[in-house]
């Protein structure tokens, strides 16, 4: 049985029960690619001109707790509820009945939060901080109280990104100084760490399965001590950044982006020649884009330079949206029963992000006003080719016949 399939033997028996609902990325990988493509153009295409802004109290702040917070932990649900029962074997899957209710919160905490100008803001730090809660105490024995705490980093992440969400809603409500986007802008740093911790699991699956399936003897491994020497920059250059020292923030940013630039060294194998395979390029990218915002952000801090926003968007867009759809496209080969492939549908989708990146960090620089809707267009159309590229896998049971 394979090492994605092991732990099926400890699902819940349950007669009747909907594909859809059947396993906990199923539903949430439905939703997502409509949501991105829907907070994106939104954004996009009335940050341009194209579209009236439409009015959510401070657009902006809306704009990056959507990104990060409000497809994130969607994001971060779906890995939870398909990785846990897998890394921890007689973790029961969360399913059916259980699962419509999780998925429920998720999109009330949306339909508040986007309201909040008109019912209040307690409703939705309430329902977003339950929705976090939630998938932290269902992680909190099989992760943190294992003895070995061989994942315990992802929920002690969790938990800190539950707690700036917190901060970020009582920052709103005049409770602390700090204006909310400072929080925002550390979690930032966060979910970058999430990211790097997330990614280090899946292109290890990933890429193995990709080897055995051509016939390659080698083995490859995500190395920990690159993964936690760039963890280690990152959080240091959050602390600072959120601080306000800009000269340190700007050395730091620089160490950041050196950090994980040297995670790419995994990639070269002793045996084997990997690089150029499709699915390795795109992991390439996504550091890539990382390493390239943190270094465009310690030039900027060091110089003075007016690109700090583009650098941001580098982390959202390129790392951000590009480990969003790696494990969107790993977890939906993988764990409907089927071999990861690679086809022009899917090689589009990553392109079509790719080049969203590039216009987007020349947007406000070298292309005028369009280019942030145009950037906006391509993005969303990444996620909705995914859609389209997976909803019969995500809609119907398992091609290797086992439950889930």
């Amino acid at each position: 049985m394979s090492t994605a399939a092991k732990h099926y033997q400890y699902y819940p028996t349950q007669e009747s029960l909907s594909p859809v609902w059947a396993y906990g990325f199923r539903p949430f990988f439905l939703l997502l690619p409509w949501y991105i493509a829907l907070i994106t153009l939104l954004w996009g295409l009335g940050f341009s001109g194209i579209i009236p802004m439409i009015p959510f109290g401070d657009p902006l702040l809306w704009h990056i707790y959507e990104l990060l917070y409000g497809v994130g932990f969607a994001g971060i649900a779906a890995f939870l509820l398909t990785g846990l029962p897998e890394l921890f074997p007689g973790v029961i899957p969360i399913v059916g009945r259980k699962l419509q209710w999780l998925v429920a919160l998720y999109l009330l905490g949306r339909i508040t939060f986007w309201t909040m100008g008109l019912i209040g803001i307690y409703p939705a730090m309430l329902l977003n901080l339950a929705f976090s809660l939630a998938l932290l105490l269902w992680a909190f024995k099989p992760v943190v109280l294992d003895p070995l705490q061989r994942h315990a980093s992802l929920a002690y992440t969790i938990l800190w990104l539950t707690l700036l969400q917190g901060a970020f809603f009582a920052s709103i409500l005049g409770w602390i100084e700090t204006p909310p986007l400072s929080w925002l802008y550390l979690a930032l740093g966060g979910f970058m760490v999430l990211i790097l911790l997330a990614l280090r699991r899946v292109q290890t699956e990933a890429i193995n399965e990709l080897m055995e399936d051509q016939k390659r003897e080698d083995l490859f491994v995500a190395r920990p001590y690159r993964y936690n020497l760039a963890i280690f920059s990152v959080l240091l250059f959050s602390a600072v950044e959120f601080w306000g020292e800009t000269s340190t923030s700007g050395w730091l940013a620089l160490a950041s982006s050196a950090a994980i630039l040297a995670i790419i060294n995994d990639f070269h194998l002793r045996f084997e020649r990997i690089f150029w395979l499709p699915y390795v390029l795109f992991f390439t990218a996504i550091f890539g884009t990382m390493a390239g915002g943190y270094a465009l952000l310690g030039v900027s801090y060091l110089f003075e330079l007016p690109y700090l926003s583009q650098a941001r968007h580098l982390l959202t867009v390129g790392a951000w949206g590009g480990s969003f759809l790696m494990v969107m496209l790993v977890v939906g080969f993988v764990h409907t029963g089927r071999r990861i492939v690679f086809d022009w549908f899917i090689g589009f989708s990553i392109w079509s992000l790719l080049f969203s990146v590039l216009i987007r960090f020349a947007s406000g620089t070298w292309i005028e006003g369009w280019g942030y809707g145009l950037s906006a267009l391509l993005f969303a159309l990444s996620f909705i080719l995914y859609y389209y590229r997976f909803k019969n896998h995500l809609r119907h049971p398992r091609a290797d016949g086992i439950a889930g």
